[in-house]
């Protein structure tokens, strides 16, 4: 099995459940993708103009969730969790038909999509993969938060940083490589709030969903979640996780390092338009063994990108 080669899921997988925002029942089915069509969102629900692809150039709001829309604004919203277990498990290519506009929350982590498609099993094509490699140095800032990417050889990390006035969050701190690294304990999990957030969300028309099931919940110094926390930077992990699904609105998987302070998915995507705007900011290069730098040797770590 070539390691080197663009992957889809080996079977149909089937998932139901509800979005955390609309509280509207959903179904979704992963499908098989052939070589080369990238990621596709169906709104089955719809008859006519029902396709969405997951692009950095169409998304549409970035507010709590990141909602990608076509040309006939048909939405398809929260999207970063299941985006993200597919980079981080190598899924070039997948077809995701869906009844509702947005993506089941499931338990607010990419841990159900990752056991299902793990469950499923993956299908390795002879079609080579393409990488996003990035050239030059790109930064977006706003107040006091931070985004940015920076070349790499042959790695792809992210240096996560959060900062909240709460005791119990306060300053967390990760960084990981995506293609070394175990990532279980980004992908378990979970998104979170402040308690005293909930009713402002209430009043955005947003959370109609959310529960102590699906989100951890913070009042004060305790966590209202009868289990706590799954790993001791769960906050900041989860971080990591919906930059990890934003970032493969790309449309490939990137060799670069991304630093972010206090970001989130509207910087990532303001991240991702300004290195795109510029096409000296990176190269899009078929991977391929004797393609590989001379002093890379270590096959292992382009699993992830494979």
């Amino acid at each position: 099995m070539s390691i080197l080669a663009q992957k889809t899921i080996l079977k149909p997988i089937l998932i139901d459940g509800i979005g955390i925002h609309t509280g509207k029942k959903v179904k979704l089915k992963i499908l098989p993708g052939s070589p080369n069509s990238g990621i596709v969102f169906k709104r089955v629900d719809l008859k006519l103009n029902n396709l969405i692809y997951p692009i950095y150039n169409n998304v549409s709001d970035t507010t709590l969730c990141t909602t990608i829309s076509n040309e006939h604004d048909v939405k398809v919203s929260t999207i970063e969790h299941l985006m993200g277990a597919f980079y981080g498990l190598g899924v070039d290519n997948a077809i995701i038909e869906i009844d509702q506009q947005e993506v089941p929350i499931l338990d607010g982590s990419a841990k159900i999509f990752i056991d299902k498609i793990l469950e499923s099993g993956l299908s390795v094509s002879d079609t080579p993969i393409k990488i996003i490699k990035i050239n030059n140095f790109v930064k977006i800032e706003e107040g006091d938060k931070f985004i940015s990417i920076d070349k790499s050889n042959v790695t792809s990390d992210i240096d996560f940083e959060i900062k909240y006035k709460n005791e119990l969050i306060n300053v967390q701190k990760n960084k990981v490589n995506i293609l070394e690294d175990n990532l279980k304990d980004i992908f378990d999990s979970r998104t979170f709030c402040l308690y005293e957030d909930i009713e402002l969300l209430n009043k955005m028309g947003l959370g109609k969903g959310g529960s102590l099931e699906n989100a951890i919940v913070i009042k004060n110094k305790s966590i209202l979640n009868k289990d706590g926390l799954r790993n001791k930077l769960e906050f900041v992990n989860h971080k990591i996780l919906d930059c990890m699904g934003d970032l493969f609105l790309s449309g490939y998987k990137i060799i670069g390092s991304v630093k972010c302070s206090q970001g989130g998915h509207k910087l990532t995507n303001k991240l991702l338009r300004k290195v795109f705007e510029d096409k000296t900011n990176f190269s899009l290069i078929e991977i391929k063994g004797k393609q590989l730098p001379h002093n890379f040797t270590n096959f292992e770590k382009l699993k992830s990108i494979a």
